[in-house]
């Protein structure tokens, strides 16, 4: 059995939506399907969930937002009128989106949540009735019959561990499984959301426990890449890497892929495949546990921007025990996560998303770790962008960092902060968030071009 994964590019209108029924009929293992909310039809276009989080903010804001309700209603509209079916599966779905306007307002949150899932909800809905139009035993199953509990956490929710044993069963239904991505429930019924590209997450759930022999992504690109080809033109493609290469691409700014999806088919040792819906015969990209031929050191690079960094400077440090921990009490209070946090012997940095931080929690931040640890120095330094050179063959290699840093120097790049964990997968360079392209540039340019051997 194969669980397949469609994006939202995959299914932005009728056209990609038989593509995608193509696709799973081409195979008769892919018997769990699990559908985004339809995206962008061209470029300027606006995502289905965007037009839903759009329509929620209003309705919160004035009670009425009949254009933004309009909108999302005439998109699914003209997607049912271009597949054929019933008119009766468009007035379903209005009538769904309508019930979600109509429910509890008081917790925002929870009302945005409940109205975000509407996309890939009713998206599932379409798609299985497409199937059975076109004579395939195919059914929609809800989260929430299903069995997808999730903690009570809005837009940002985990999945609990006995949703596993009851998703297990669906590997039992007969025919092909339609099943929405991106959200499930609370234990006491509620309808909580992953974060933002959150469907990737649902797939790897259900493959993880229906224990699938592989997990397939359909996106809009034929593989993933060495390199963001919005910065470099025409980068090496990626056949094969490793959960744990994936994963720090991911987190540095990689979207082919969301971050988090990786923990359950990583736990259960299922590979993963991604794939480009519009070109379904290119090879594509595998995630596996791990690689045997390795002929590069570094295997992609990744930068991302929107970080800051917090400096702490106190005489002694490091013999005043339980310092470190007091610092992230203090962050943990303030209800902050934090990414990374390189030290000396008499200073440590804390790094972390700088949309955590307002003026006022910034300038309380300061004045408490000031206070409650005694520290000489406190500063937040803004626009830092963080660049992952990712490779499981650097642990073996000397020099990579040696190359990395010639080669930012070249590019007259200041080098803000260096760090490299312990398993030498990645190496991390702090650097200011304008030189970002030119940075990643100069270093794509060092590991991969004429260079003679191919990932």
């Amino acid at each position: 059995m194969k669980v397949a994964k469609f994006g939202g590019t995959s299914l932005a209108d009728a056209n990609q939506i038989r593509k995608v029924c193509d696709i799973i009929l081409s195979d008769k293992d892919r018997r769990i399907i699990v559908v985004s909310a339809p995206g962008k039809r061209f470029k300027d276009d606006t995502k289905v969930t965007d037009l839903l989080i759009a329509l929620a903010n209003k309705y919160l804001e004035c009670g009425n937002a009949e254009k933004e309700f309009k909108a999302v209603v005439e998109r699914y509209s003209e997607i049912v009128n271009d597949l054929g079916l019933d008119k009766s599966v468009a007035e379903t779905i209005t009538e769904n989106i309508r019930e979600r306007l109509n429910t509890d307002t008081s917790e925002p949150f929870r009302f945005l949540d409940n109205m975000k899932a509407a996309g890939e909800d009713n998206c599932a809905r379409l798609v299985a009735a497409y199937l059975r139009k076109i004579g395939v035993e195919a059914e929609y199953v809800s989260p929430k019959e299903a069995g997808l509990i999730l903690s009570k956490e809005y837009g940002q929710a985990e999945v609990l561990p006995q949703s596993y044993e009851n998703l297990k069963k669906l590997k039992d239904r007969p025919g092909i499984t339609i099943f929405p991505g991106f959200f499930g429930y609370t234990e006491d019924g509620e309808v909580v959301t992953f974060p933002r590209g959150g469907s990737d997450i649902t797939g790897s759930i259900l493959a993880a426990a229906v224990d699938a022999e592989l997990y397939e992504n359909f996106t809009d690109v034929d593989s993933v890449y060495a390199v963001n080809p919005n910065i470099v033109p025409n980068p090496e493609p990626i056949t094969k890497l490793t959960y744990r290469e994936m994963r720090e691409l991911s987190y540095a700014g990689f979207s082919v892929f969301h971050g988090e999806a990786l923990q359950p088919v990583y736990k259960k040792g299922i590979p993963v495949a991604i794939k480009n819906t519009n070109n379904p015969s290119a090879p594509g990209t595998t995630i596996v546990a791990e690689r045997t031929k390795i002929t590069r050191p570094v295997i992609g690079i990744a930068g991302d921007s929107g970080f800051c960094s917090i400096y702490i400077r106190k005489y002694l440090m490091n013999r005043e025990i339980g310092f470190g921990r007091k610092l992230l009490e203090i962050i943990e209070n303030e209800r902050l996560s934090y990414e990374h946090t390189p030290s000396g012997i008499d200073d440590i940095s804390v790094v972390l998303r700088e949309n955590q931080l307002d003026e006022e929690k910034e300038k309380r931040l300061i004045e408490r770790i000031k206070t409650e640890l005694e520290a000489e120095d406190v500063s937040i330094s803004h626009n830092l962008a963080l660049i992952m050179i990712v490779g499981e063959g650097s642990r073996r290699t000397i020099g990579i960092a040696a190359r990395a840093t010639r080669a930012l120097a070249r590019a007259g790049i200041n080098i803000e902060m260096i760090n490299q964990g312990s398993s030498e997968v990645s190496i991390m360079f702090g650097i200011n968030s304008d030189n970002l392209s030119t940075a990643i540039k100069s270093l794509y340019y060092e590991f991969f071009v004429n260079e003679d051997t191919t990932i």
